[in-house]
């Protein structure tokens, strides 16, 4: 069994785990600014309270993963974007400090600041995610010696913020089509048009960014003469993205969320396949240069007995996982203990 293959895929798994189920609590969260009145924003911020510490398992699982498989990779990736790392993790820690602390007080000045650091968090956080990915598919400054030899500015190209701005637009409306199931009432209509916008504005700059993609990084469409039946997957994120607005307009929300999901776990399966067989694509020298899945790898016996432990573990995550979204499934209701 080619273990190294087995774990990107594992990877790629646990990457599209947190993106469909993170994405949305983020989308909530940068959509909280512009929700009027102190009851509805309750509403809004119980929409994901028992939810979204749970999502960011996937995340830190990932990071462990990625730690313990490719260990080459994940400290020249870290080191490159310490940054950005550091810059996301004070996102990721004020937005649940936002969360907690929002309605400790009455004020009008202190919910004010906590509403407002709840945005901002959900909105840095995502917009750095989608940086990174961009700058992971035009490939990062790395010696022979795989080390990172760029700086701050050179992260921040033109590409890779306009793939920051896909991904805000994309869980922005993956988000708002989520706050339209769990919502009702006065909440419910005013969020049913925000669907429209943010879906147009994500419409707009996905757009723009394969456009760019295709002109500006050839290689990302290397593997599909190697992989054709990947182009299976293009079609069916087509289809998902047009199915969006269908579903909103026949007023079938859960078919809406159904296929924004679809649609992100599309975008994370293309941009694995654009990377493969590369964890970090060196933009000096691919050739040489480039982290890949083999060179980046723990040996073969630390990789099987992992699977082993992925093998018992996942099983319990996808278990855990079920039972509270089942269990606070509906319409949010607030109660003695809501935030």
């Amino acid at each position: 069994m080619d273990f190294n293959l087995l774990w990107f895929i594992l990877l790629a798994v646990l990457l599209t785990g947190y993106a469909v189920l993170d994405g949305f609590d983020l989308g909530v969260g940068m959509m909280h600014i512009f929700i009027k009145g102190d009851h509805n924003k309750r509403i809004a911020m119980n929409s994901i309270g028992p939810l979204w510490d749970g999502n960011e398992v996937w995340l830190v699982t990932f990071g462990g993963a990625m730690f313990a498989a490719f260990p080459e990779a994940y400290a020249t990736i870290f080191s490159g974007f310490y940054v950005p790392f550091m810059m996301l993790l004070f996102a990721l820690i004020f937005r649940a400090v936002s969360l907690e602390f929002r309605s400790k007080r009455e004020g009008r000045a202190w919910r004010g600041f906590w509403d407002f650091g709840f945005f901002f968090a959900s909105f840095l956080a995502t917009f750095l995610f989608g940086v990174a990915v961009g700058n992971s598919m035009i490939g990062i400054p790395l010696d022979s010696a795989y080390e990172f030899t760029g700086n701050l500015s050179d992260l921040l190209n033109p590409y890779s913020l306009t793939v920051g701005l896909l991904a805000v637009s994309l869980f922005a409306m993956h988000g708002t089509i989520y706050l339209y199931l769990k919502t009702e009432g006065e909440l419910q209509q005013a969020v049913k048009g925000w669907m429209w916008h943010t879906f147009g504005t994500f419409l707009a700059i996905y757009l723009l960014v394969t456009i760019w993609t295709l002109v500006k990084v050839p290689q990302a469409t290397q593997n599909f003469r190697d992989f054709p039946w990947a182009w299976i997957v293009v079609v069916l994120n087509i289809l998902a993205i047009a199915n969006i607005p269908r579903s909103i307009h026949a007023n079938r929300p859960g078919f809406a969320f159904i296929s924004s999901s679809c649609s992100i776990a599309a975008f994370v399966f293309l941009f694995c396949i654009a990377l493969f067989p590369n964890l970090a694509a060196s933009s000096v020298d691919p050739a040489t240069n480039s982290l890949t899945i083999y060179n980046a790898a723990s040996s073969q016996k630390t990789l099987g007995i992992m699977a082993l432990i992925a093998l018992i573990g996942m099983p319990c995550v996808l278990t855990y996982t079920t039972i509270v979204y089942w269990t606070f499934r509906g319409k949010v209701q607030l109660g003695e203990h809501s935030y």
